[in-house]
C-alpha cells in the first residue's frame, strides 16, 4: 500500500472505528444506537436549513484547523486557537461597533483585518518565546487561552453602554457588519449560513498554495522536519517559529471572527474559553493537518454538531455525539497502531502472492 493511499485510508478508518466505538457506548447504556444515528443524519441533512448550518458550521472549523496544521508542519503543538480565536472575534465586533456608519464595502475587509491581526499578535507571543528563550509552545499558548479569555472579558465591560444590551452582551452589529447575507440566508431557508465559508474555502487555497508551492513554505516544512538541519542550511529557524506561529493565529482570529460576527453578530461575556479552538484542532488533526483534507474533516464534525440535536428524538442524550467524536480522535491520536496494521496485513499479501 502506497503512503498516499495508507494517509487517506488511516483518517477513514479512524470515523468508522471512532462510530462503532460509539455505537456499542450506547448498546452498553440501553440505547438504540442505529436509531440514533438516523436520528443525527436525519436531522443533519433533512432540511435545507440544516444543510445552511452545516456550512455555517464548517467556516470558523476550517479556519482554526488551518491555523494549527501551519502550526504543526512547523513542528509546534498550537492549543492557544481558542484565546487567538476569541481575541479575533472581540477585536473585530468591538470595531464594527463602534464604527457603525461605515459602509459594507470597507467594514467587511476591516474586520478581517482586523480580527487576523489580533489573532496574530496572540499566536506571536509563544512563537517568540519559544524562539528567543526556548519554552514550551504548549503551556504559553494553554495559558494565554485564559489570559485572552480574562482580558477580553474586561474589556467587554469597558465598551460604552450605548452599545450594549446588557451588562454582559452586546447589541448586535449593523448589517455592514454582519458576515450573513440576505441571499444566503434565502438560499437555505433562513439558516446562519454566511460568507466565512468562502473564505475558509479562500484560506485552504492559499494554505494549500503556501506549504506546497512558495520558499516559505518549504522553510516551515524543514523546521519542523529538522530545525538543526534547517539551520545549517542557512534558514533561520527562529523567524520560521515565529512568522508560522503568526500565520496560525491570524488563521484562528479570523475563525473566530467568522464565529461571532457570522453566527452570533455580537460579542458577550464568555464563561469558558471557545469549543471551537479546541475543535478545530481536532478537524486538523483527522486531516493529518492537509489543507484538503481539513475541508472535509470540518464537513464531518459539523455534520456531527447539527445533528446532534437529532438524537434527542431518539431519547438519547446528545452528549452521546462528543463520545463518537472523541473516539474518533482516540483513534487518529493512535494512527501508528492502525497504520502498523496496514503494513502488516500488506506485507502479509505480498508474501502470500
Amino acid at each position: 500500500m502506497s503512503k498516499k493511499i495508507q494517509g487517506a485510508a488511516v483518517p477513514l478508518i479512524s470515523v468508522l472505528l471512532g462510530i462503532v466505538l460509539g455505537a456499542i457506548i450506547m448498546w452498553i447504556f440501553g440505547y438504540d444506537a442505529i436509531w440514533g444515528y438516523e436520528a443525527l443524519f436525519v436531522t443533519a441533512f433533512g432540511s435545507l436549513r440544516s444543510i445552511g448550518e452545516i456550512f455555517r458550521a464548517m467556516g470558523p472549523l476550517t479556519l482554526i484547523g488551518l491555523g494549527f496544521a501551519v502550526a504543526s508542519r512547523a513542528g509546534f503543538f498550537n492549543v492557544g486557537l481558542a484565546g487567538q480565536a476569541l481575541a479575533g472575534w472581540i477585536a473585530a465586533a468591538s470595531f464594527a461597533l463602534l464604527n457603525p456608519d461605515l459602509p459594507r464595502l470597507v467594514m467587511i475587509p476591516a474586520t478581517i483585518i482586523i480580527a487576523m491581526f489580533a489573532g496574530g499578535i496572540i499566536g506571536s507571543i509563544p512563537g517568540i518565546l519559544r524562539a528567543y528563550l526556548g519554552t514550551s509552545e504548549v503551556i504559553v499558548t494553554i495559558m494565554m487561552n485564559y489570559i485572552v479569555l480574562y482580558v477580553g472579558n474586561a474589556l467587554i465591560h469597558q465598551l460604552p453602554q450605548s452599545v450594549m444590551q446588557s451588562t454582559d452582551s452586546s447589541k448586535p452589529v449593523g448589517m455592514a457588519a454582519s458576515y450573513q447575507t440576505e441571499w444566503l440566508r434565502a438560499l437555505t431557508s433562513n439558516s446562519r449560513m454566511n460568507i466565512g465559508i468562502f473564505f475558509a474555502l479562500i484560506a485552504v487555497f492559499a494554505i494549500w498554495f503556501l506549504l506546497k508551492k512558495t520558499t516559505l513554505g518549504f522553510e516551515i516544512r524543514s523546521v519542523g522536519l529538522n530545525p538543526h538541519a534547517s539551520e545549517y542550511a542557512g534558514m533561520s529557524s527562529k523567524r520560521i517559529i515565529i512568522i508560522s506561529m503568526i500565520i496560525s493565529g491570524a488563521l484562528a482570529g479570523l475563525g473566530g471572527a467568522v464565529e461571532g460576527l457570522g453566527t452570533f453578530q455580537n460579542v458577550y461575556i464568555q464563561g469558558s474559553s471557545l469549543s471551537i479552538g479546541f475543535n478545530g484542532m481536532a478537524v486538523s488533526l483527522l486531516a493529518n493537518n492537509s489543507p484538503i483534507g481539513i475541508i472535509f474533516a470540518a464537513f464531518l464534525f459539523a455534520v456531527l454538531q447539527v445533528g446532534a440535536p437529532g438524537m434527542n428524538a431518539a431519547s438519547i442524550p446528545p452528549e452521546l455525539v462528543n463520545i463518537v467524536t472523541a473516539s474518533i480522535i482516540f483513534f487518529v491520536g493512535i494512527h501508528y497502531v492502525i497504520e502498523k496494521f496496514l503494513e502488516s496485513k500488506a506485507k502479509k499479501e505480498g508474501q502470500a502472492k
